[in-house]
């Protein structure tokens, strides 16, 4: 999509939709790079001022899903050196059959 079709497409979504995420199946292999997810980069200042645009998201720490979050300060690839920038991903992910019955009988469980 060229700039001016994505502004355009972006102006036209209603505001404050629900947010409509699809999970990662339970005991998923390989990549989750084509899964629905989130990846935002930055200052810490950014990615929190975008995070609390985003609590609607916390709803899937329950007991049927849960959060896969990493939020970490990025690192130089080549020297491995910490940088000033931060990673923020998040995805839902399927919680496991057995995990879904301990959550339903006994709270939740969100580890």
């Amino acid at each position: 999509m060229r700039k001016a079709e994505f502004l355009s497409h972006w102006q036209g979504i209603e505001p404050g939709k629900k947010i409509k995420i699809d999970m990662v199946p339970y005991k998923h292999r390989g990549s989750t790079y084509d899964q629905d997810g989130i990846r935002l980069t930055g200052s810490r200042e950014f990615i929190d001022s975008m995070l609390s645009n985003l609590k609607a998201l916390l709803q899937h720490e329950n007991g049927n899903t849960r959060l896969q979050v990493v939020y970490k300060q990025s690192t130089d690839r080549k020297t491995q050196m910490l940088m000033d920038s931060w990673n923020c991903y998040i995805q839902v992910h399927e919680r496991g059959h057995e995990a879904q019955i301990v959550n339903a009988r006994y709270g939740h469980v969100t580890y």
